[in-house]
Formats: structure tokens, sequence, C-alpha cells
């Protein structure tokens, strides 16, 4: 199920997101503190000079480990390998923070040994509180996405007959400006050939692209696996909002399963609603050497994990980090607090303390995903 805040206000970038809230920040400077003891672990820091950070919308505040709610019972064998995924790309990277010294240190360390993977962050990195410049406050939005997956083909059948593109071929030396609308794109036929999947669902397309990215399961038993491949530059506007507006659903029905079912009464005007937005999203298909078990590639270059990857404002903090997040799960009391890697970014992830968390892919992760709308704490973590 997808969230009201989702529907009205969310498009992806690994994918191009769009989430809900927007925070109007300023100013905000990190000091790298002085290093506490590691637990025995052999590890040390780098001896190099502090990493400094500096952000436009949120402020910093050194703390210890065990001001981490969670930390000790947090499984890091299951966030390890969103981190050597996060350091191939940041070794790759000019950057003020020395992400090289500490992404060394990983080389030997077993990623079943929860101890020492501890006591690497902890000998390692500095931990700082994460608030707002503008409000001050220590809490934020946390939301949810994922990738979706659903049956289709690569010819077009009786049973899917409802047509993902890739990028026009006119387009890829000079997309035209201003690019048309969905509609024009859809009445035009300029879009004709350029067909990469068939699907069954128009509304399940349509969040797709919304996602930016997703799994096709084909009749032979192969995935095919498609990525964000560019938009028609137009903006971003709501079919869920629009049918709120004109009262065709109660708010409690803007989800997913909600505007589904609207589809299926309506049939009729099923591509008036789409049309209200008038962003298009295409795809391409990903080389037939990528893992079918991994997700999709997010802003920083590498592949997702479910549940331990997070989109962040690249305005708060680096695209990379290692980030301790405290939070509820969705519709819930019940706590999450997790080592997460802030690898990817979305055009409305705004705010110091603003994250949307990665579920992974499937109506499984689809459900969770789209609850999730919770209050959350954020602490960024700086080698040292």
């Amino acid at each position: 199920m997808i969230s009201i805040s989702k529907l009205i206000n969310r498009e992806s970038t690994a994918r191009i997101l769009l989430c809900s809230v927007f925070v109007i920040s300023i100013g905000g400077l990190l000091a790298a503190c002085s290093t506490p003891s590691t637990r025995g672990s052999g590890y040390r820091s780098s001896g190099s000079a502090p990493s400094t950070y500096s952000s436009s919308i949120a402020s910093f505040r050194s703390v210890s480990w065990q001001d981490l709610p969670g930390w000790q019972d947090d499984d890091l064998t299951q966030a390890w390998p969103a981190w050597l995924q996060s350091c191939d790309a940041l070794r790759k990277r000019n950057s003020e923070i020395n992400w090289r010294q500490v992404c060394s240190q990983t080389s030997g360390i077993s990623g079943r040994d929860k101890q020492v993977i501890r006591q690497y962050f902890e000998g390692n990195f500095q931990v700082y509180e994460v608030r707002s410049s503008s409000t001050g406050n220590e809490s934020g939005l946390i939301t949810g996405y994922y990738e979706p997956v659903m049956n289709g083909s690569q010819t077009r059948t009786a049973t899917y007959a409802i047509p993902l593109y890739s990028l026009p071929s006119l387009w890829r030396g000079s997309k035209p400006s201003p690019a048309p609308t969905r509609a024009e794109l859809m009445s035009s036929g300029v879009l004709r050939g350029s067909e990469v999947a068939w699907v069954q669902d128009p509304v399940a397309a349509a969040f797709m692209q919304i996602q930016g990215s997703g799994k096709i399961r084909l009749e032979d038993g192969r995935v095919l696996r498609l990525g964000f491949a560019g938009t028609n530059d137009q903006p971003f506007k709501s079919f869920a909002q629009w049918l709120l507006d004109r009262k065709e659903i109660t708010r409690s029905e803007a989800t997913m399963q909600g505007i589904s079912a609207w589809a299926k009464r309506n049939p009729s005007r099923v591509d008036e609603m789409l049309n209200a937005n008038p962003r298009f999203v295409f795809f391409k298909e990903l080389p037939g050497n990528v893992s079918t078990d991994l997700g999709p590639n997010g802003a920083l270059g590498v592949p997702l994990t479910a549940e331990r990857s997070i989109a962040i404002d690249l305005k708060a903090m680096p695209l990379g980090a290692p980030v301790f997040l405290n939070t509820t799960k969705p519709l819930s009391s019940q706590g999450l607090q997790k080592l997460v890697m802030a690898q990817d970014t979305g055009k409305a992830i705004v705010g110091g303390v603003r994250a949307d968390y990665y579920w992974g892919s499937g109506d499984s992760a689809g459900e969770l995903a789209g609850r999730m709308k919770q209050d959350g704490k954020m602490w960024l973590l700086l080698p040292r």
C-alpha cells in the first residue's frame, strides 16, 4: 500500500524520488571531536586530520556511542555489505572527508563477525546527532520506498498490453524543449517502437514510473530488470491529488490499492487520471550480468540494500555516509534502530532530519513502504 504522502508528492530517482515534506533550513557546522577509546578492538583512528563537514540545513553535535539507542542490539553483519558497497564508490570520489583511509581498513574483516564489525565502526568513526538548523528539532520525517516487481512480457499479448517505454530514439541526440506531456506522448505516436516491456495493469505501470525502476517476471521464468533512463522534463503532478480534488476517493483510499480499485470501477477514465501527471518516465534494460537479488542503483551508483539503504537530502549530509536511524516500523510503535547507508537521494527528500528507507523489492516491501510515515532521529557517522 502506498501512502497518501507518496502518491501526492513522490517520484523516484534511482529513480527520481519524490516524497512529502519540505523543510526550509539554514546553516550548520560540524567539527570532529576527540577520539574515545575502542574496546580492545585493535582498530585505531587513522591519525589524519579530523573529518569536518558543514551543512546548509543541518547542525551536528558530537555524542558517544552509548547515546545511540539500540546500537548494541543491531546486527551489524546485515549492514556490512551495504557499507562495503558505499566504500566501492567512495574510494573513487574526491572528498574533503577521508573515506579512503577508513575504507582501506575494511579489508580482512569477516562479514560474519558482529563484534569485530562493531569495533571497526567504534574505532574509526565519530558519531554526530543531526538536528534541523531552522527549527532545532532532532526529530524528522522517515518514509519508505521499494522496487516494484510485476509479471509481464517483452512482446504484447492479450494479457500484457500496457507498455513501458525506453527513451525514444529521436530524443537520444536532442530532446525537444519543451518536451511533450504524457497526454501528448501517448497520442502522438512518437513512442511507437520504443516499448521495452508490456505489463497488465496501467496503474501498476504508473506506480513503477513513480518508483523509477523495477523488475518484470517474464513468462519463461527470466527476470527483466529495468532502470531509470530519463523523463520528458515535465513537472510531477499527483494523480492521487487529482482524484482527491474531484472527490473521487477519500484520503483513506489514496493508496495503490484504493486507486487501483477506482480504476477498475472507472476503466474509461484511467487515461484521464494518469494524464493529470504530465511527467513521463522512461526505462532502460539493465545488463544481464546484474544480479536480480540486488536492489536498483541509487544516486551513489551502487545497488541499494534492503533495509540498510536510505535516501537523504544532499544539503544535510554526504552521500555514502553511514547513518544510525532511530524510528518505528509502519503503523506501529515497534522500534526500528539500525545502521544504514546514505546511498540515494531525491527531489523531495528535503530537510536536515529526513530519510526515505529502502524496504526492498516486491509486494511485501511495497506494503511496508507505502505505510511508512514515521517520526525519527538520525546520527551521522564520520571518519575520525
